[in-house]
């Protein structure tokens, strides 16, 4: 019979909880035994198997149930760019740091002390908080009247009266206008402003002691990305910017927390002012937190709010001038899919200006990877089904707070990114080519209408190049700055831990999605587990598999089905089929979703050729083009590209494209039917171009690897049943993307007249919903709000609409797809690509 999730799992939290726990404390306080492991692992009869990458994921690594140590070493992950930050990722660096293990934050006992005996363990919390570096000497001064005395605010609150007085009196303002101003800019200030206390930070510090210990079961860190941290804090002598990925409300906590827990100094957190609400706004203020407005260039009567901008902009330079830590969510709001929204340069260009403008000699950037088992949000799933974002309160404050004391939320992940010099990134752009950012309508709409490539990938000699290297230059400026944003943002994002739910989610939806029993789920998990490890991915949990999967499911609740039968006692797992529970599980599974994408589009791109070649299903011996199925998978990036980021921005598209072909040859899923003797016109057109830093390859691997590449080739696929199903795993990843995407393409055929952009987002998010409850849609889960977003964004960067401005967005079709034509050709375009 069927019965829910939280209920047959009573007696399996019980198992597993003991289990999971002993296994994350040896995970945090033993060395790491994956690496006496070697790249080995024992089968029932004490036979030594060789892992190879090119296994198929789901073969069944784990089918004699002996699993104690992982055959793969755990990797080092958020190292920082060999081509933009070579110095940066040497200094900091030394070959005993990844060897240094994992460490649980929140177990504190008597030895994190300098007491012994009955009374300091017992009093343990208070003396570690009390113990912990942190004094009123560290943080800034008189920060009100430096900001209000600069020459910039100044200037601002002349021009603010400027614009307020008739032409006639600006050559004597009137005195008690430029009070009034003047005292508008104090009040701006003091509602901004941090007010850091040591005592709070201390106090806080016990009481998330207790709070975390209550409602996660380890929040782990790795000990030597915590030391290139410290060290960066003790010897650079420049202030360190933290950009983290943003998940969940406990972010800005967790990191002030860890800081606090290793001596390094509480950093000023840029908050929304939705968070400024009573008493809670007191407590962010003493714990660093500063608040700014959500849109920064509006005032109420329209136009742009220069005294506003411009107490910011000095605000932030007094804090860097008097070397303070800064943490910056770079991508503006707490992500409601799971995976990174695109990175925003507002904050981060006035600490890149700050350094222009010598108000500080360098800065040093951290990206920070943060995973959850569970956030403790539960989820996003009323914003994803339309609904109005609920306003902040501090009634919804304590809701959270006790809500999150009634339940567990499992581990959390702390990952540090390699500190990078922010001087060093952009004296290395000065001696490269700086290509300018292309919009997605010159890339792709070429390749769609008229079949002739793009500027992007195919006719690199047309790419157009910044020649200025003048940061007073503003497209220079603003290209250097989003660069050195996407460059944080996807580090932050690889060096982001995988945890057991978002396995378990990803396998129950895009490889078990009528169900499965529970022994080959936990087996397809140990694969799983392998393969994330061998593409340099780390994971956010240690155990036994199978305790690790009750824990999961367990965590992920009534998003999933347990069904057991008197004839077989196993337990038969499904997905809940239900909108909500399609929503959520979606969100865990994007968690693991940057390990696979590029194979994800590879795999989307070999399947979109085929279908116009295969007459019948059966015919699979049919060849590929290598160039081709490269041009293919870089045009469906481009697509995607505002979903996703597939490369670092010194790296091009089509390479990063090349080396997953490469990968795919490797792993045996292509295979090689013939080669043309003819160079490859664009391979030879691009390493001319651009001669440094485009290729995805490691430091450590050989040139002499990629020396056979340079030649297009025919490329067939292999007909093994592991590597088909593995391709069929990799277009379902993409699968409620595409789907979304070619709903958007399905709904501009029928657009009529111009329609209010928030209108038309919201008319296209019900079609989604429609074709998912009557069950249209192959996934549930396309129909999600920021999917709708997503897609009609893409439409507008394709040239599909054009937006006229006039108090608010109204679209409207542009004339290169009025025709109907042109509309079907995008709806085959994008059909092309989808499951079919």
């Amino acid at each position: 019979m069927w019965v829910k999730a939280a209920g047959v799992f009573e007696w399996v939290s019980d198992m597993a909880e003991s289990v999971l726990i002993s296994s994350v404390m040896d995970a945090a306080c033993l060395p790491n035994t994956r690496a006496q492991s070697g790249n080995r692992m024992k089968n029932s009869n004490d036979e030594q198997v060789e892992y190879s990458p090119s296994s198929a994921v789901f073969r069944s690594a784990a089918a004699t149930g002996k699993e104690s140590l992982l055959s793969r070493k755990r990797p080092f992950v958020g190292r920082c760019c060999h081509v933009c930050s070579p110095i940066s990722r040497d200094k900091l660096f030394n070959a005993s740091i990844p060897s240094q293990g994992l460490r649980n934050v929140i177990y504190i006992n008597e030895t994190h002390t300098r007491y012994r005996g009955w009374l300091a363990r017992r009093l343990c919390y208070v003396l570690f908080v009390q113990e912990r570096d942190v004094h009123r000497d560290m943080f800034p001064r008189n920060v009100i009247e430096n900001v209000l005395n600069n020459n910039r605010v100044q200037v601002a609150i002349m021009e603010t009266v400027a614009e307020r007085m008739p032409a006639e009196t600006l050559a004597q303002p009137d005195s008690k206008a430029v009070g009034k101003v003047k005292r508008k800019a104090r009040g701006i200030l003091q509602q901004m402003v941090a007010n850091i206390s040591p005592v709070v930070i201390r106090l806080t510090g016990w009481v998330l002691l207790k709070l975390f210990n209550g409602f996660f079961w380890s929040i782990q860190i790795h000990k030597g990305q915590l030391e290139m941290v410290k060290k960066a804090a003790a010897e650079q002598n420049v202030p360190l910017i933290f950009l983290p990925v943003h998940k969940s409300h406990i972010d800005y906590l967790l990191l002030t927390f860890i800081l606090f827990c290793h001596n390094i100094k509480a950093p000023h957190i840029a908050a929304g002012n939705n968070l400024n609400i009573p008493i809670f706004s007191t407590l962010i203020r003493k714990l660093g937190g500063f608040f700014i407005r959500r849109k920064l260039d509006i005032c109420a009567d329209g136009r742009k709010d220069i005294l506003y901008r411009a107490v910011l902009r000095v605000y932030i330079a007094e804090l860097l001038r008097q070397q303070q830590f800064m943490e910056i969510f770079v991508e503006g709001t707490r992500s409601r899919s799971g995976k990174p929204y695109m990175a925003m340069t507002g904050l981060l260009s006035i600490v890149v200006d700050s350094l222009y403008e010598n108000t500080v000699a360098d800065v040093m950037i951290i990206p920070v990877g943060i995973s959850y088992d569970r956030i403790i949000e539960g989820n996003y799933n009323s914003e994803q089904l339309g609904k109005p974002k609920k306003k902040e309160s501090l009634w919804g404050v304590a809701q959270g707070v006790f809500r999150m004391l009634r339940k567990n939320f499992g581990c959390v992940r702390v990952d540090f990114g390699q500190p990078f010099s922010v001087k060093e990134y952009i004296d290395a752009q000065r001696n490269r080519p700086l290509p300018a950012a292309l919009s997605l309508e010159e890339i792709l709409l070429p390749s769609i209408i008229t079949d002739r490539p793009g500027l992007d990938y195919a006719e690199p000699d047309q790419v157009p190049i910044i020649n200025s290297r003048d940061f007073s230059d503003e497209q220079y400026r603003r290209q250097l700055i989003s660069n050195v944003a996407k460059h944080a943002l996807f580090t932050a994002s690889r060096c982001s831990a995988v945890m057991s739910t978002h396995i378990v989610a990803c396998l129950l939806l895009y490889r078990h999605r009528k169900g499965v029993h529970l022994s080959k789920l936990v087996e397809d998990f140990f694969s799983m587990k392998e393969v994330v490890l061998a593409r340099d991915f780390d994971l956010g949990f240690s155990g036994n598999s199978e305790d690790v999967v009750m824990h999961a499911l367990h965590l992920l609740g009534d998003c999933v089905n347990v069904r057991s039968s008197r004839r077989n006692s196993e337990f038969f797992i499904a997905p809940t089929t239900t909108i909500p529970a399609l929503f959520e599980l979606n969100f865990y599974s994007n968690g693991i979703f940057q390990v696979f994408l590029t194979e994800a589009i590879l795999a989307c791109s070999l399947c979109a050729i085929l279908k116009e070649k295969i007459t019948e299903p059966s015919q699979m011996e049919l060849t590929v083009s290598q160039e081709r199925l490269i041009r293919t998978a870089a045009s469906l990036c481009h697509l995607l590209s505002n979903e996703v980021a597939v490369a670092l921005p010194c790296q091009a598209v089509y390479q990063v494209c090349h080396d997953a072909v490469g990968k795919f040859i490797q792993y045996g899923i292509l295979m090689v039917a013939e080669e043309d003797l003819s160079p490859s016109p664009t391979e030879e057109t691009w390493a001319n171009k651009y001669p440094d830093g485009l290729s995805w390859r490691s430091d450590e691997e050989d040139d002499s690897d990629y020396g056979e590449e340079q030649r297009d080739r025919y490329l067939k696929v292999s007909q093994s049943q592991d590597h088909q199903e593995f391709i069929t795993f990799l277009q379902r990843l993409l699968g409620p993307l595409l789907e979304a995407y070619f709903a958007a393409a399905v709904f501009i055929q029928s657009f009529r007249v111009p329609v209010e952009e928030m209108e038309y987002i919201s008319k296209f998010h019900k079609y989604l919903l429609s074709r998912t409850e009557m069950k249209i849609a192959v996934f549930g889960e396309s129909a999600t709000f920021c999917l709708a977003k997503s897609a009609v964004k893409t439409l507008k960067d394709l040239g599909v609409f054009k937006a006229q401005k006039s108090g608010s967005s109204t679209l409207e079709l542009s004339n290169t797809f009025l025709p109907l034509i042109n509309r079907q050709k995008l709806l085959e375009y994008i059909l092309n690509f989808t499951i079919a």
